[in-house]
């Protein structure tokens, strides 16, 4: 029997590739809303949440400008930008992989919750997954993804010692290690973690099939 049957997975840059379309949702709220960005549009700005992007991308934290591009950005996003969603190659068999060998898996993502659902669906993914979490599940949402691991393991009372964190960026990792659980970064996505910026006790796997391999091991 694997070693961790309940396993939490990242969304953007681990499971799916969402840069084009999150780019191109930025690109066209910011168009629409005469504002030039403070810094360029690209995929170094993918996986924070929608708020902490745009004072990023705009250098304000003005709330009147926010809600503006927020508001342009979701009309991009949530029409019909989703749609543009690619899943990372062999992610899908390896999901399929651990759902077959009885493993529990669920999402912990920093994306809102209703384009989270509806990628899933538009991907056929939904019946993967026992629990679908974001910061905005909740009102009033969640600070963190720390915070948001530590609700999805207290509410489903997911046992730590048989859960683990998969993830692009380091914050992910500095996540799970803020919840006790082992993490795994997967390095095939944009957010790629820099060996150098690797804990020493974090692991890593350069493809779907390679970390499937690893939790179907373990």
């Amino acid at each position: 029997m694997p070693r961790y049957s309940h396993i939490l997975f990242d969304l953007d840059g681990t499971l799916i590739d969402s840069a084009p379309a999150i780019l191109a949702s930025y690109r066209e709220a910011f168009a629409r809303c005469g504002v030039a960005p403070a810094r360029p549009i690209d995929e170094s700005i993918v996986g924070p949440p929608l708020t902490e992007t745009l004072q990023l991308l705009t250098g304000s934290h003005d709330q009147a400008l926010i809600g503006r591009l927020a508001e342009g950005f979701k009309a991009s996003y949530d029409r019909e930008g989703y749609t543009q969603t690619a899943a990372y190659a062999g992610v899908a068999e390896m999901l399929e992989a651990l759902k077959s060998a009885g493993l529990q898996l669920s999402i912990a993502t920093n994306k809102r919750i209703h384009p989270t659902r509806l990628i899933l669906e538009h991907l056929g993914w939904s019946p993967c997954f026992d629990h679908v979490y974001a910061l905005d599940l909740f009102a009033p949402r969640l600070p963190h993804k720390a915070a948001m691991i530590a609700r999805l393991l207290a509410d489903h009372a997911l046992p730590q010692d048989a859960s683990i964190y998969i993830g692009d960026r380091s914050e992910d990792g500095e996540s799970a290690d803020a919840n006790g659980l082992p993490f795994i970064a997967a390095t095939w996505g944009y957010g790629s973690i820099e060996a150098a910026a690797m804990a020493g006790h974090w692991r890593a796997a350069a493809s779907p099939a390679e970390l499937g391999a690893v939790l179907l091991a373990d």
